[in-house]
């Protein structure tokens, strides 16, 4: 079997409301995957990672939004911020649809971000506690690290939206880094 080809393609204006949905889609597959519909985990409108909080990611200061495409066909995408002076990077979303799962498409467009930022020296990023397919992706195919669980004991220092009873009910999320 040969290997698929995936490429990183800009972000397109025209594109953008399909990748909020794609994006939906995808996280939405991974939370039923883990608790089915029972899960309490949406952010709103049954959806596990809300419009706003994609908008303000591609929206954010130094954010790179890119289309990860595979043999011709739009399969996912991701969103990085670079702070070129500190030569880190965040990777603040990866997603792969759940048709085109477990075929090294996430894990080649990783190192294509990896190849297209030489620079950076370390990434960051963070996944919630349940999602399990994410925790092996970082940690076994691209070479993080777990080095921080934020919980309502020890919340996310950076995450200013989740106070008060947010953060009281958070269930969890692990932040990774990669040095290189």
């Amino acid at each position: 079997m040969s290997k698929a080809k995936v490429t990183l393609i800009p972000l397109e204006d025209a594109d953008r409301n399909q990748f909020v949905l794609d994006n939906q889609e995808a996280f939405k597959y991974g939370a039923t995957q883990e608790f089915g519909m029972r899960d309490d985990h949406f952010e709103e409108d049954g959806e596990i990672i809300s419009r706003d909080t994609i908008e303000r990611a591609i929206d954010e200061e130094n954010a790179e939004t890119y289309r990860i495409v595979c043999d011709g066909k739009v399969v996912g995408g991701v969103v990085i911020r670079i702070d070129k002076e500190a030569l880190q990077g965040d990777l603040d979303l990866l997603f792969v649809s759940p048709l085109a799962h477990s075929r090294g498409i996430g894990f080649a467009a990783w190192q294509a971000i990896e190849k297209m930022h030489p620079e950076i020296k370390v990434w960051e990023t963070v996944t919630p506690y349940f999602e399990k397919r994410n925790i092996h992706f970082y940690v076994n195919r691209c070479g993080f690290h777990i080095v921080e669980f934020y919980n309502s004991h020890h919340p996310d220092p950076n995450d200013h939206e989740a106070s008060g009873q947010a953060q009281e009910d958070s269930d969890g999320m692990f932040r990774f880094e990669k040095r290189l």
